[in-house]
């Protein structure tokens, strides 16, 4: 009886136990549910529905036992407000709310998180100091606030967070030293401080941190030596310790440490020579001490690093030659050992380096000659031997360099000719610089073949004769100078020697042209004859004897239509003195056609009158819209009709047609140029030559267009290299496009893309025009995040726009879609791709990405500068000139 009085109980015991546990889990989910109904309210997450009770189902929250919250994944949400009362969920081990926009201080509640492991704040806009109270997160692993704006130390309550294995807080106003009690973060792995403002000494005791596998403290202000015990524990792979004011000498003990992989210690104060040690380093791949103090000859024992790819010892005070033994770096692709005490011979050993890309040995005292087989490193891009003592000539074997981008010879004794040869170096585009030596002869014509190049440069040499007529197929030439040299006859009327500065023509007493206001004298005039009856089959004399004939049509033409433009002018002013004048119907003011062929094909009335028919219409902008024109002649045209939104450009006709008539003589292939305007009472009108194949924008998005080429990657990868040298171009001329976007770049007849607009740069300029102006600059979706409170039109923000059409090309997606979630743009939905688990290869376009292994890897390699392009940081972004090279790479591989 007793017995079964027992059980009754421990079964009414284990109910009631059982009722109560349930009691408590519907209770705790309730509790879990409110805290994030709350932090809802204050926060608005994206796709986060309250009305539905599973909120283990929401988008970037994960549960754990009993439905408790333990994972909060909300990173590049868009997201902003109070996310404290996420201290109320007890059990949570990871917290990511990175690349938002939450500011103020960080909250000292998150103390109460004892679980969390994973905490990631990075990329938002928290200021004030570090909460002290975070030190008291014991099982804490993982800590990132980089990328901030928080001031002060590093709290000494951190020292107790021994399970930490990686602590960021990059790109802050961090102060102070670098605490001497990280030797308790004994699991700490990665410790990356940089881009702060610590000072005084490297502590140390890193050294005693034995799973210390990357430290980088760049660009802050410490001082002092680089302690060798950092290199004791065997496992450090990177240091990166650029741009401080360290001193003393590298330490031996860096041969201890096998394990480097990279060391980057330029831009420092360190002296002496580098340790011989350092060939022990059987994993070293990049190794940088450039911008120092060091001295000595240069250590042979780099040669027994057979990984090292990437070596810059530039701008120190190294003597001696350079060892044969760098001739057995195989996998050597940089060498940079410019602005040194370097003498000698170019050793042949380094031929042998069939990898090197970039050899750098400028301003140095190399006396030895140019070797014939330098053509023998086949990959390589940029040759950089300026401001030397090399003696001899210019092998014409150089022509060989079929992949040289950067030919820089200036500043030394070089004698002979310009080899012809150089013009078959089809890729040179950076530069070819013979200056400042001691050539003779002509200017091959065969130099006229590179057309992609941007700067030629052989003044002060003793080059003589004309300049040639093929140099009129350079269309990319940026920078000309051919001064200080024994040339002669007239300066090509061609754009980039047109806008080239006086100074680019100096000492050449036989030049004349416009630019010098030389006129050149009748045997110039007679050579020019010459090279036209060479090419046409004409003779002198019968140009002679037509001349007179030529000369009376051509007077009589002109009378003729003089005459009925004057009879039109006539009829119009008649017409709107008879109309009702309550008419708004536009009238011109003045208008001009700058193309003398053109002029009387183009009907300026007609360019207007296209303007009013809404059919005509092809597409609209942030400042006007673009229309097509049929003229009575029969050419067709396109019209862009300028917005005013600042009334006062219409009282500077003069401007107008004075910066309209500039940008017309600009000459660069991927730009659009104006050939004509007309301005209205109430509008201004610029007039374009037709281009049959749209936008780049309806080229990607729109299914009517040709669809065969819309998934030709090659094509779009052509594309983006030509609006990247276009945008250079403009760049190189201080001129910022306010408009960079898809649809204001123009495809012409070859699919070649032109950037259109520019003219809105140079009439409504952002840097005198204001509040009227400023807040319209871009297109949404392209404009950079620091437009928002720099309200200025900049460089990096073209760079910002210029890699979101990048994205477009590579993904087909519209720069702003409802696809991506609410707030989200192009940008974020791409930079948040591995927020969301998502690999690079699955936000291509995958028609184009599964076509061919090489097609995706030159997407994935274009896919990493669009990302450098759209950086939120303006500084980290890659100048133009720097885009066009690396996608020019991508291209060539």
């Amino acid at each position: 009886m007793l017995y079964s009085v027992m059980r009754i109980l421990c079964l009414l015991h284990f109910l009631l136990s059982l009722c109560l546990s349930k009691s408590l889990h519907v209770g705790a989910k309730l509790k879990e549910q409110m805290i994030l109904l709350t932090f809802n309210q204050e926060v608005g997450v994206p796709e986060w529905n309250g009305s539905d009770p599973d909120y283990c189902s929401w988008k970037g929250v994960t549960c754990g036992h009993h439905s408790h919250v333990e994972k909060l994944t909300l990173s590049n949400q868009n997201l902003g407000g109070n996310v404290s009362s996420i201290s109320r969920l007890k059990a949570l081990k990871w917290l990511d709310l990175s690349n938002n926009n939450f500011h103020g201080v960080i909250p000292p509640a998150f103390e109460s998180l004892s679980h969390l492991e994973f905490l990631d704040l990075s990329s938002n806009k928290f200021e004030d100091s570090i909460p002290l109270e975070l030190g008291g997160l014991r099982s804490l692993k993982i800590l990132n606030l980089s990328n901030n704006m928080l001031v002060g130390e590093i709290p000494k309550e951190f020292q107790g967070l021994e399970s930490l294995q990686e602590f960021q807080v990059f790109n802050n106003h961090l102060s102070g030293l670098i605490p001497a009690w990280v030797r308790n973060w004994t699991n700490l792995r990665v410790f990356s401080a940089y881009e702060n403002d610590f000072s005084g000494r490297i502590p140390g005791t890193l050294g005693f941190i034995s799973e210390l596998k990357i430290l980088n403290l760049h660009s802050n202000h410490l001082e002092g030596p680089i302690p060798g015990s950092i290199f004791s524990s065997g496992k450090l792979q990177v240091l990166i310790l650029s741009q401080n004011s360290l001193s003393g000498e590298l330490p031996e003990e860096i041969g201890d440490c096998q394990t480097l992989y990279s060391v980057r210690i330029g831009n420092n104060n360190l002296v002496g020579n580098i340790p011989k040690s350092v060939g022990n380093i059987t994993n070293l791949a990049y190794f940088e001490a450039d911008n120092n103090n060091l001295y000595g000859e240069l250590v042979s024992e780099f040669s027994l690093c057979s990984n090292l790819m990437f070596l810059n010892l530039a701008s120190n005070g190294f003597t001696g030659t350079i060892p044969p033994e760098f001739g057995q770096l195989m996998n050597l692709q940089v060498l940079m050992l410019s602005r040194n005490r370097l003498f000698g011979y170019i050793p042949e050993s380094i031929l042998q380096c069939k990898n090197l890309k970039m050899l750098d040995l400028s301003n140095n005292r190399f006396n030895g000659t140019i070797p014939k087989e330098i053509c023998s490193i086949s990959k390589l891009q940029k040759l950089r031997l300026c401001h030397n003592s090399i003696r001899g000539v210019i092998p014409h074997e150089i022509g060989r360099c079929r992949k040289l981008v950067e030919l820089q010879l200036s500043s030394n004794n070089l004698t002979g000719t310009i080899p012809s040869e150089i013009g078959y170096m089809y890729n040179l585009e950076i530069t070819l610089n013979l200056s400042y030596n001691h050539l003779h002869g002509p200017l091959p014509q065969q130099l006229g073949r590179l057309i992609k190049l941007s700067s030629l440069d052989v003044s002060n040499n003793h080059l003589s004769g004309n300049i040639p007529s093929a140099f009129n197929r350079m269309s990319n030439l940026i920078d000309v100078n051919i001064s200080n040299n024994q040339l002669s006859g007239p300066i090509p009327r061609f754009g980039p020697f047109l806008k080239s500065p006086v100074s680019s023509y100096l000492g050449n007493k036989g030049l004349c042209g416009e630019l010098l206001n030389i006129t050149c004298e009748d045997q110039h005039h007679y050579v020019e004859l010459q090279e036209y009856q060479y090419s046409s089959g004409i003779s002198y004399e019968d140009i002679v004897s037509i001349l007179p004939l030529f000369l009376a049509a051509l007077l009589v033409l002109t009378v003729v239509v003089f005459m009925i433009r004057k009879w039109k002018e006539v009829l119009a002013n008649d017409a709107v003195v008879e109309g009702d004048e309550t008419n708004t119907k536009p009238y011109i003011i003045s208008g001009r056609v700058f193309v003398n062929e053109l002029r009387q094909e183009v009907y300026l009335d007609a360019v207007v009158q296209a303007t009013l028919n809404e059919s005509n219409k092809l597409s609209s902008g942030t400042f006007g819209a673009v229309y097509k024109a049929l003229m009575p002649s029969g050419i067709l045209l396109l019209v862009r009709k300028l917005i005013s939104m600042d009334m006062t450009i219409m009282h500077y006709q003069s401007k107008i047609a004075i910066e309209l008539q500039w940008l017309h003589k600009l000459c660069h292939e991927n730009v659009m140029k104006p050939i004509g305007y007309v301005i209205c009472n109430d509008v201004t009108l610029l007039i374009y030559q037709y281009l049959p194949n749209g936008t780049l924008a309806q080229l990607l998005h729109e299914s009517i267009m040709q669809s065969g080429y819309q998934t030709d990657w090659p094509a779009r990868l052509s594309i983006a290299i030509g609006v990247a040298k276009g945008l250079a171009f403009l760049h190189h001329l201080v001129i910022i496009h306010l408009d960079i976007s898809s649809s204001n770049i123009l495809l012409d007849a070859s699919f070649k893309p032109l950037i259109g607009g520019i003219e809105i740069s140079k009439l409504l300029d952002p840097t005198i025009v204001t509040g009227s102006i400023i807040p319209h600059v871009g297109s949404f979706g392209y404009i950079p995040p620091e437009y928002a409170y720099t309200m200025q039109a900049t460089a990096p923000g073209n760079v910002y726009s210029f890699g979101v059409i990048l994205l477009e090309i590579l993904t087909t997606r519209r720069p702003v879609s409802e696809d991506f979630g609410e707030g989200v743009d192009l940008v974020r939905w791409v930079h948040g791709a591995a927020a969301r688990g998502e690999t690079p290869g699955k936000i291509l376009d995958a028609k184009l990405s599964s076509v061919s292994n090489g097609w995706k890897k030159q997407m994935l390699a274009t896919l990493k500068v669009a990302l450098q392009c759209t950086d939120h940081r303006p500084a980290k972004r890659p100048k133009m000139m720097n885009v066009v090279r690396m996608l020019r790479e991508i291209s060539n591989n």
